[in-house]
């Protein structure tokens, strides 16, 4: 392992300053390129995720009530500091939820009978959708190298896909046909590909630009010569200079994501665009088009992505856009966007817009503005989105972290670098 061969104190301190620089790094190029319309939509979620889980708690209960006590012990899942209440944060969506005490003086909550509406709704929608989600995770399993994921990392997506609240208990067992669910030699659970089915080894891209709905039964993929959508800001017209470089990787071609790339070189251009395709495809797969960039890197290894995933995700901001708003960042599939709203909105969309219509704070007060959003925060009730199921892995974090510095192969990429990108973005901007 690299850690236990370089992880010495000589090495510590000569490569200290790297280390610790690289995540501001980060943060600092993404401000350079934030778009307005972007980072009202991860806002609107970080909201709607935390009433999203109550909702889903007060579902698994007999009669969908549950003590107010009961809840203080998700107060992490819901971002929910001392010494605000439970109560208080309830109160804030009387629209969908309730509060009453029994005769014992115990305080409860429940939901409005249009929340109850709401959660039947969504059930049925679910259960419609189930069999494209069980597309989207057959293409998952056959776009990874040993056609295995680990279900712990799979359940990360659960929301992303549409996947039922039971997708570990009973829902992975529905389709014995696409996968199957097995144990390693340390006893973790994987979901393992049954069979490869051609017709969908094929892109959502090609599906787009080919017009090809599904791939034939004799299929192999292979190179792909395809550009992707790109989306600048209004005025990076003017930074005329880059056009022959972004024009150079739009016509370089690539390795399908569905392909076999053991054999590619890390670090290499190729190797770099066919990361672009898997990411571009998995964020197609989503409902939102949208990612939490953590639930990526989970599956680097698996995927044969490259350890400065981050660093490639603000490279291609023409494709791709990183909202650096919380604790956790967030990557946006730009071409599926017009401003702040989706351009193809799926019926769950339709249904998490209906709720995020009745989500209150500060009486009927609604969110206009990025400003108003701040104050959001400010009050201690909307703080940074820590979405259940999906508690920050502190390893994984250090792993991404070693992981930057074990890869040099892209410290010196200088086609698209992407400092250069922002500075002449920003002198767009003055013009």
């Amino acid at each position: 392992m690299f850690v236990r061969r370089y992880w010495s104190g000589e090495w510590w301190s000569m490569n200290q300053k790297r280390f610790m620089t690289t995540s501001k790094r980060v943060q600092d190029r993404s401000k350079l390129k934030r778009i307005h319309d972007l980072e009202i939509v991860t806002e609107k979620w970080k909201i709607a995720s935390k009433v999203l889980f109550l909702m889903e708690i007060l579902k698994k209960e007999p009669e969908m009530i549950i003590p107010v006590r009961q809840l203080d012990q998700y107060r992490s899942q819901i971002s929910l500091p001392k010494p605000h209440r439970v109560s208080d944060f309830i109160r804030k969506s009387p629209k969908l939820f309730e509060l009453y005490k029994d005769h014992r003086g115990i305080l409860w909550c429940g939901m409005t009978k249009q929340g109850e509406e709401l959660v039947q709704e969504e059930d049925r929608m679910l259960e419609e959708h189930q069999d494209t989600a069980a597309e989207f995770v057959t293409r998952f399993l056959m776009m990874s190298v040993d056609k295995r994921l680990a279900l712990d990392k799979i359940v990360h997506f659960r929301r992303d896909f549409a996947l039922p609240v039971d997708f570990r208990t009973n829902w992975v067992h529905k389709y014995p046909q696409h996968f199957k669910v097995v144990k390693d030699n340390e006893d973790v659970e994987h979901l393992e590909l049954v069979n490869w089915n051609h017709a969908w080894a094929i892109t959502e891209l090609e599906k787009k630009t080919m017009g090809i709905t599904e791939a034939s039964d004799d299929h192999v993929p292979g190179l792909l010569s395809l550009s992707f959508p790109l989306k600048f800001p209004p005025n990076y017209k003017k930074a005329y200079k880059y056009k022959g470089a972004i024009d150079h990787f739009q016509k370089r071609s690539y390795l399908s994501p569905y392909a076999d790339a053991r054999g590619l070189k890390a670090g290499s251009k190729e190797f770099d665009k066919r990361a672009v395709a898997i990411m571009h495809e998995l964020l197609s797969f989503t409902v939102e088009k949208r990612l939490v960039t953590d639930h990526l890197t989970h599956f680097r290894r698996e995927l044969v992505m490259p350890q400065k995933l981050m660093r490639l995700l603000l490279k291609h901001f023409g494709i791709f856009y990183v909202s650096e708003r919380g604790k956790r960042f967030s990557v946006f599939l730009k071409e599926a966007y017009k401003g702040s709203e989706l351009i193809e909105k799926c019926p769950l969309v339709v249904w998490k817009e209906k709720v995020q219509s009745l989500i209150g704070y500060r009486g009927k007060k609604k969110i206009e503005a990025f400003s108003d959003m701040e104050d959001m925060e400010e009050n201690g009730f909307y703080e940074s989105s820590s979405e259940s199921e999906d508690t920050i892995d502190l390893q994984l974090e250090q792993e991404e972290k070693v992981g930057e510095l074990e890869d040099d192969s892209l410290a010196g990429y200088s086609e698209m670098d992407i400092e250069e990108i922002c500075r002449a973005y920003e002198d767009t901007k003055r013009c």
